[in-house]
């Protein structure tokens, strides 16, 4: 027996509609509309659209970030280990972590 899902518009109720993805600020947010709804959002977003610039998906690194080396990841884990912070000796240590070795050492 076949199924059939209906997708109904969030906003008001009406059915046939497409489920649809966006972003602001730091909030990612999914919605179901109908193509009249569509077309209204996308007229809403229109002139802020148009001023904007367009990002990929990656996430970008913070300003001066650059990736640690095993050396001084080594670093990080033994003055972690020193301050009684638990650290993996493997993997991906923590930002916190990080964070509080960077303010110790400058």
């Amino acid at each position: 027996m076949a199924k059939s899902t209906i997708i109904v518009d969030d906003i008001d109720g009406t059915a046939d509609a497409k489920s649809y993805t966006f972003a602001l600020g730091d909030d990612k947010y999914a919605i179901d509309l109908s193509s009249g709804n569509y077309q209204a959002l996308q007229e809403a977003l229109a002139p802020y659209i148009k001023a904007a610039t367009k990002e990929s998906g990656r996430t970008p690194r913070a300003q001066g970030e650059a990736r640690r080396g095993p050396a001084e990841l080594q670093k990080i884990r033994e003055w972690a280990a020193g301050q009684g912070l638990e650290v993996a000796p493997k993997g991906r240590i923590k930002q916190s972590v990080v964070e509080a070795y960077e303010k110790a050492n400058g």
